[in-house]
């Protein structure tokens, strides 16, 4: 059953930040890369300025940031409070991590379509999947590209 709690994972877009009106996002890049592995001698070399507008948006017209609330997705690395990068204008396929309305409540889950079936799929084993039964109401607001969230908490 769809549990339509605030705790149930649901997000919030009665103020989504359209990405549009937004000015660009410009910081330094260093040039080293690091490594995930063996560390190697740090070097001090800086590459210039990155626009991280021009790598996580797509199409300014049809961007958005919505807030994530709920743990119903962090085994896709979405937790409470985290911020969305949600596009519109991607048609959504079966996988991607989407905004839906179901039965007008939203909800970010992951997408399974097969055989004219769909569902909306938790990423923790605490909640159930849905199953849209045929006659529901389900729209794809957005496919999210893009998750913002801090390393640790300071």
């Amino acid at each position: 059953m769809f549990d339509r709690s605030p705790n149930s994972g649901s997000v919030l877009v009665a103020d989504p930040l359209p990405v549009a009106e937004a000015g660009d996002v410009v910081i330094a890049e260093v040039a080293e890369a690091v490594q995930a592995g063996f560390p190697s001698p740090a070097q001090d070399y800086w590459s210039g300025d990155i626009n991280l507008t021009e790598h996580l948006v797509r199409d300014r017209t049809s961007t958005f940031i919505v807030r994530a609330v709920g743990s119903s997705m962090q085994r896709a690395g979405i937790f409470d409070g985290d911020r969305l990068i949600v596009d519109r204008a991607i048609t959504p396929q079966h996988g991607h991590i989407v905004i839906a309305i179901l039965d007008g409540e939203l909800t970010v889950k992951r997408l399974y379509a097969a055989e004219g079936a769909a569902w909306l799929c938790a990423e923790n084993p605490a909640f159930p999947d849905i199953e849209v039964p045929e006659l529901s109401d389900l729209s794809v607001w957005g496919v999210v590209t893009w998750v913002l969230h801090r390393a640790s908490r300071v």
